[in-house]
This record gives C-alpha cells, sequence and structure tokens, in this order.
C-alpha cells in the first residue's frame, strides 16, 4: 500500500504544532496567539484525514480546500508570533517551511483531482 505523504506530513506538523503551542504557553506565557495557531494548523491534519473518506470527489476537494485555508492562516500565526518576537527568526523559518511544503502538496493535490 502506497505511503499517504500529505497524511505523515500533516500529523507531524500538528506534533509540531502542539510543541511549539506549548513552549508559547510555559515559557513565553502567550496564550491567545498561540491557541490560534493550536487550532489552525491542527486542524490541518484533521481536514486531511476527512479528506480519505470524502462521499464523493467533490468533497474531497472541499475537505482538503479547508485543509490548505487552515495551512495558510497557519502561516499568519506564525509570522505573527515571529513579528512580535515570541519566537525568533531560526523557530519560524523552520516551521513555516513545514506549512509551505503542506500548502505546496494541498495545492498540487487539488489540481490534480480537480483536472
Amino acid at each position: 500500500m502506497r505511503e499517504n505523504v500529505v497524511k505523515q506530513k500533516s500529523m507531524e506538523f500538528a506534533v509540531r504544532g502542539v510543541n511549539l503551542y506549548r513552549f508559547l504557553v510555559n515559557e513565553r506565557k502567550e496564550f491567545v496567539l498561540s491557541k490560534q495557531l493550536l487550532r489552525a494548523g491542527t486542524s490541518i491534519g484533521a481536514n486531511i484525514r476527512e479528506a480519505e473518506h470524502a462521499q464523493s470527489r467533490a468533497d474531497f476537494i472541499n475537505k482538503l480546500s479547508i485543509a490548505l485555508k487552515e495551512a495558510n492562516e497557519t502561516e499568519y500565526w506564525l509570522e505573527l508570533l515571529m513579528r512580535t518576537d515570541y519566537i525568533d527568526q531560526k523557530q519560524y523559518e523552520s516551521i513555516n517551511n513545514d506549512s509551505i511544503e503542506l500548502n505546496k502538496l494541498l495545492i498540487t493535490i487539488i489540481k490534480t483531482t480537480r483536472n
């Protein structure tokens, strides 16, 4: 059986997001932006999982489109956390690169499915 790369990467990204959330809450005492990041970052994988059992091609595309929107939102929260000095440039680049990769994978899957 073929490995589902986007499913695996979204889970790894969610784990990183949970760990970043813990760091922000425990070390930086930041509670609002980190919660938004946690919600959006873990929602990516949840929507990808939902797409696995979509009822139709349109439902599949819709679920992955929601995951893509959440990935874009996650990038926003990461940039905001970096620009407000809750995370440094190195932390930002590391996790944001993973977010960008998820975005690219989702865009490719959506485009391929539509065609």
